[in-house]
């Protein structure tokens, strides 16, 4: 499965309100997003507005989401992707060929599986493309005379437009998001649909202020490295709320007061053992550091295994599609530009490079004439030819000429030398034999 680039195709073209949205759930293992994916799915089949949190009952065909599993190490999953890595790579099969331990069995099927991305791609624009109106069947002048066929077979109801794409990717987010597969499948997505990067954070987890910052300048590092919007997930809010890592978030005092209360109490970090004033002063500092960074993320908490905060989730989605559309589409487009002047230039000295090779000039420049120099017929010819360094290619006519004359009076006058041994006299005897012979 190849494809090392990214389609350069132009987006395809639709309103700002209907268009659909790429969902990437990205997060660390452990935190729920395998289970928050199969919430999502759920969500979208119960609620045709997904911004609401009371399901409801649609008088028109539910619009279902199109999923595709990027995980090719896990054993189930508790929804039914449409597209499925699985069904492309053997996981197994490639660490035993290869030769690989977990980590790089998953990174070489993600590098298979991104070979295919522009066939990924031409399925979601076709799943993704508004439905052509159906017409009704016109009744033929019989039936119309006989007043008969009003009662026709119904025809098959359109296929919904998708509207909401919800990718899952494997556990191990250093493998998806900091490799060069990871980056075609993300690039090829934003290239197509507005996409919106979800970062799942298991909130039991993110209690002490030391794990709550690691998990900032991941999510931090994520945000730059992939250049699209995000959304801040802290899961399971039915085990801890989500209140606390708001308020970080929103008030540095908040944070410094947590901060001194837990060396106050001696657990710094976690640790029963208490921290070093170095570690108090370096998370003070990143807290303000981050501060600009926090007001670029929307933060929102829900419960995978509630469905609790679903709706709130979705309305962050919205706003973050509108973004994308207008923010980074814009710097996405001026990237896509640059990249084909890149390759144009390249292509323009590529082809002026080999016409040289081939010696025939390049762009706009006349070939230089050059004239054959003849071969040394003498001894004495081969000696002064190696003392040459560089041909001549720039000699006249009249220098060739005069040139012919000199070789002809030295070769007389090698003829005409008798102090020469018996050998260079045989040897003297076949040239002139074979020479006027």
């Amino acid at each position: 499965m190849s494809a090392s680039t990214a389609p350069e195709s132009a987006a395809p073209s639709f309103p700002a309100s209907d268009s659909p949205v790429a969902v990437v759930c990205v997060g660390m293992a452990g935190s729920g997003k395998t289970t928050f994916m199969q919430r999502l799915v759920s969500h979208l089949y119960t609620h045709p507005d997904p911004t609401q949190s009371e399901p409801s009952v649609s008088k028109t065909a539910t619009t279902l989401p199109y999923i595709i599993n990027l995980d090719p190490a896990v054993h189930h999953v508790p929804f039914t992707p449409n597209i499925d890595i699985r069904d492309s790579v053997n996981y197994k099969e490639v660490m035993k060929q290869f030769n690989l331990g977990p980590n790089g069995g998953i990174l070489t099927s993600l590098n298979l599986f991104s070979t295919k991305i522009d066939q990924v791609i031409a399925l979601l624009e076709k799943r993704t493309k508004a439905p052509e109106p159906v017409k009704e069947a016109e009744q033929t002048t019989v039936e119309f005379m006989t007043n008969s066929g009003k009662e026709k077979a119904a025809a098959p109801a359109p296929q919904q437009q998708v509207k909401h794409i919800l990718v899952d990717t494997p556990g191990q987010i250093e493998v998806f998001v900091w490799s060069a597969s990871g980056e075609i499948l993300l690039s090829s997505l934003a290239s197509t649909f507005p996409t919106v990067i979800a970062y799942i954070i298991d909130t039991p987890r993110t209690t002490s202020t030391s794990t709550f910052m690691s998990n900032m300048l991941y999510a931090c590092s994520i945000l730059y490295k992939t250049k699209l919007p995000m959304i801040l997930v802290f899961n399971k809010t039915d085990a801890q709320d989500a209140a606390f890592a708001k308020e970080w978030m929103t008030d540095f005092e908040a944070f410094q007061a947590a901060l001194t209360a837990e060396e106050e109490n001696g657990t710094f970090g976690g640790d029963a053992s208490g921290g070093s004033g170095y570690m108090s002063s370096l998370l003070n500092s990143m807290s303000l550091v981050l501060e600009e960074f926090y007001k670029h993320l929307s933060v929102v908490g829900v419960s995978a295994m509630t469905g609790a905060g679903m709706s709130d989730f979705f309305t962050s989605v919205q706003s973050k599609k509108e973004e994308f559309q207008r923010d980074y589409q814009p710097e996405l487009e001026r990237r896509r530009a640059d990249r084909e002047a890149a390759k144009e230039a390249t292509r323009t000295r590529e082809l002026d490079k080999l016409m040289k090779d081939m010696k025939v000039g390049g762009a706009g420049t006349k070939p230089k004439p050059q004239t054959r120099k003849d071969e040394p017929e003498t001894v004495s010819d081969v000696e002064d030819s190696d003392s040459d360094d560089m041909p001549d290619y720039q000699a006249h006519e009249d220098d060739e000429e005069d040139e012919e004359e000199g070789l002809q009076a030295r070769y007389q006058q090698a003829l005409r030398d008798q102090d020469q041994g018996a050998e260079d006299d045989s040897f003297s005897r076949y040239m002139q034999a074979a020479k006027f012979g």
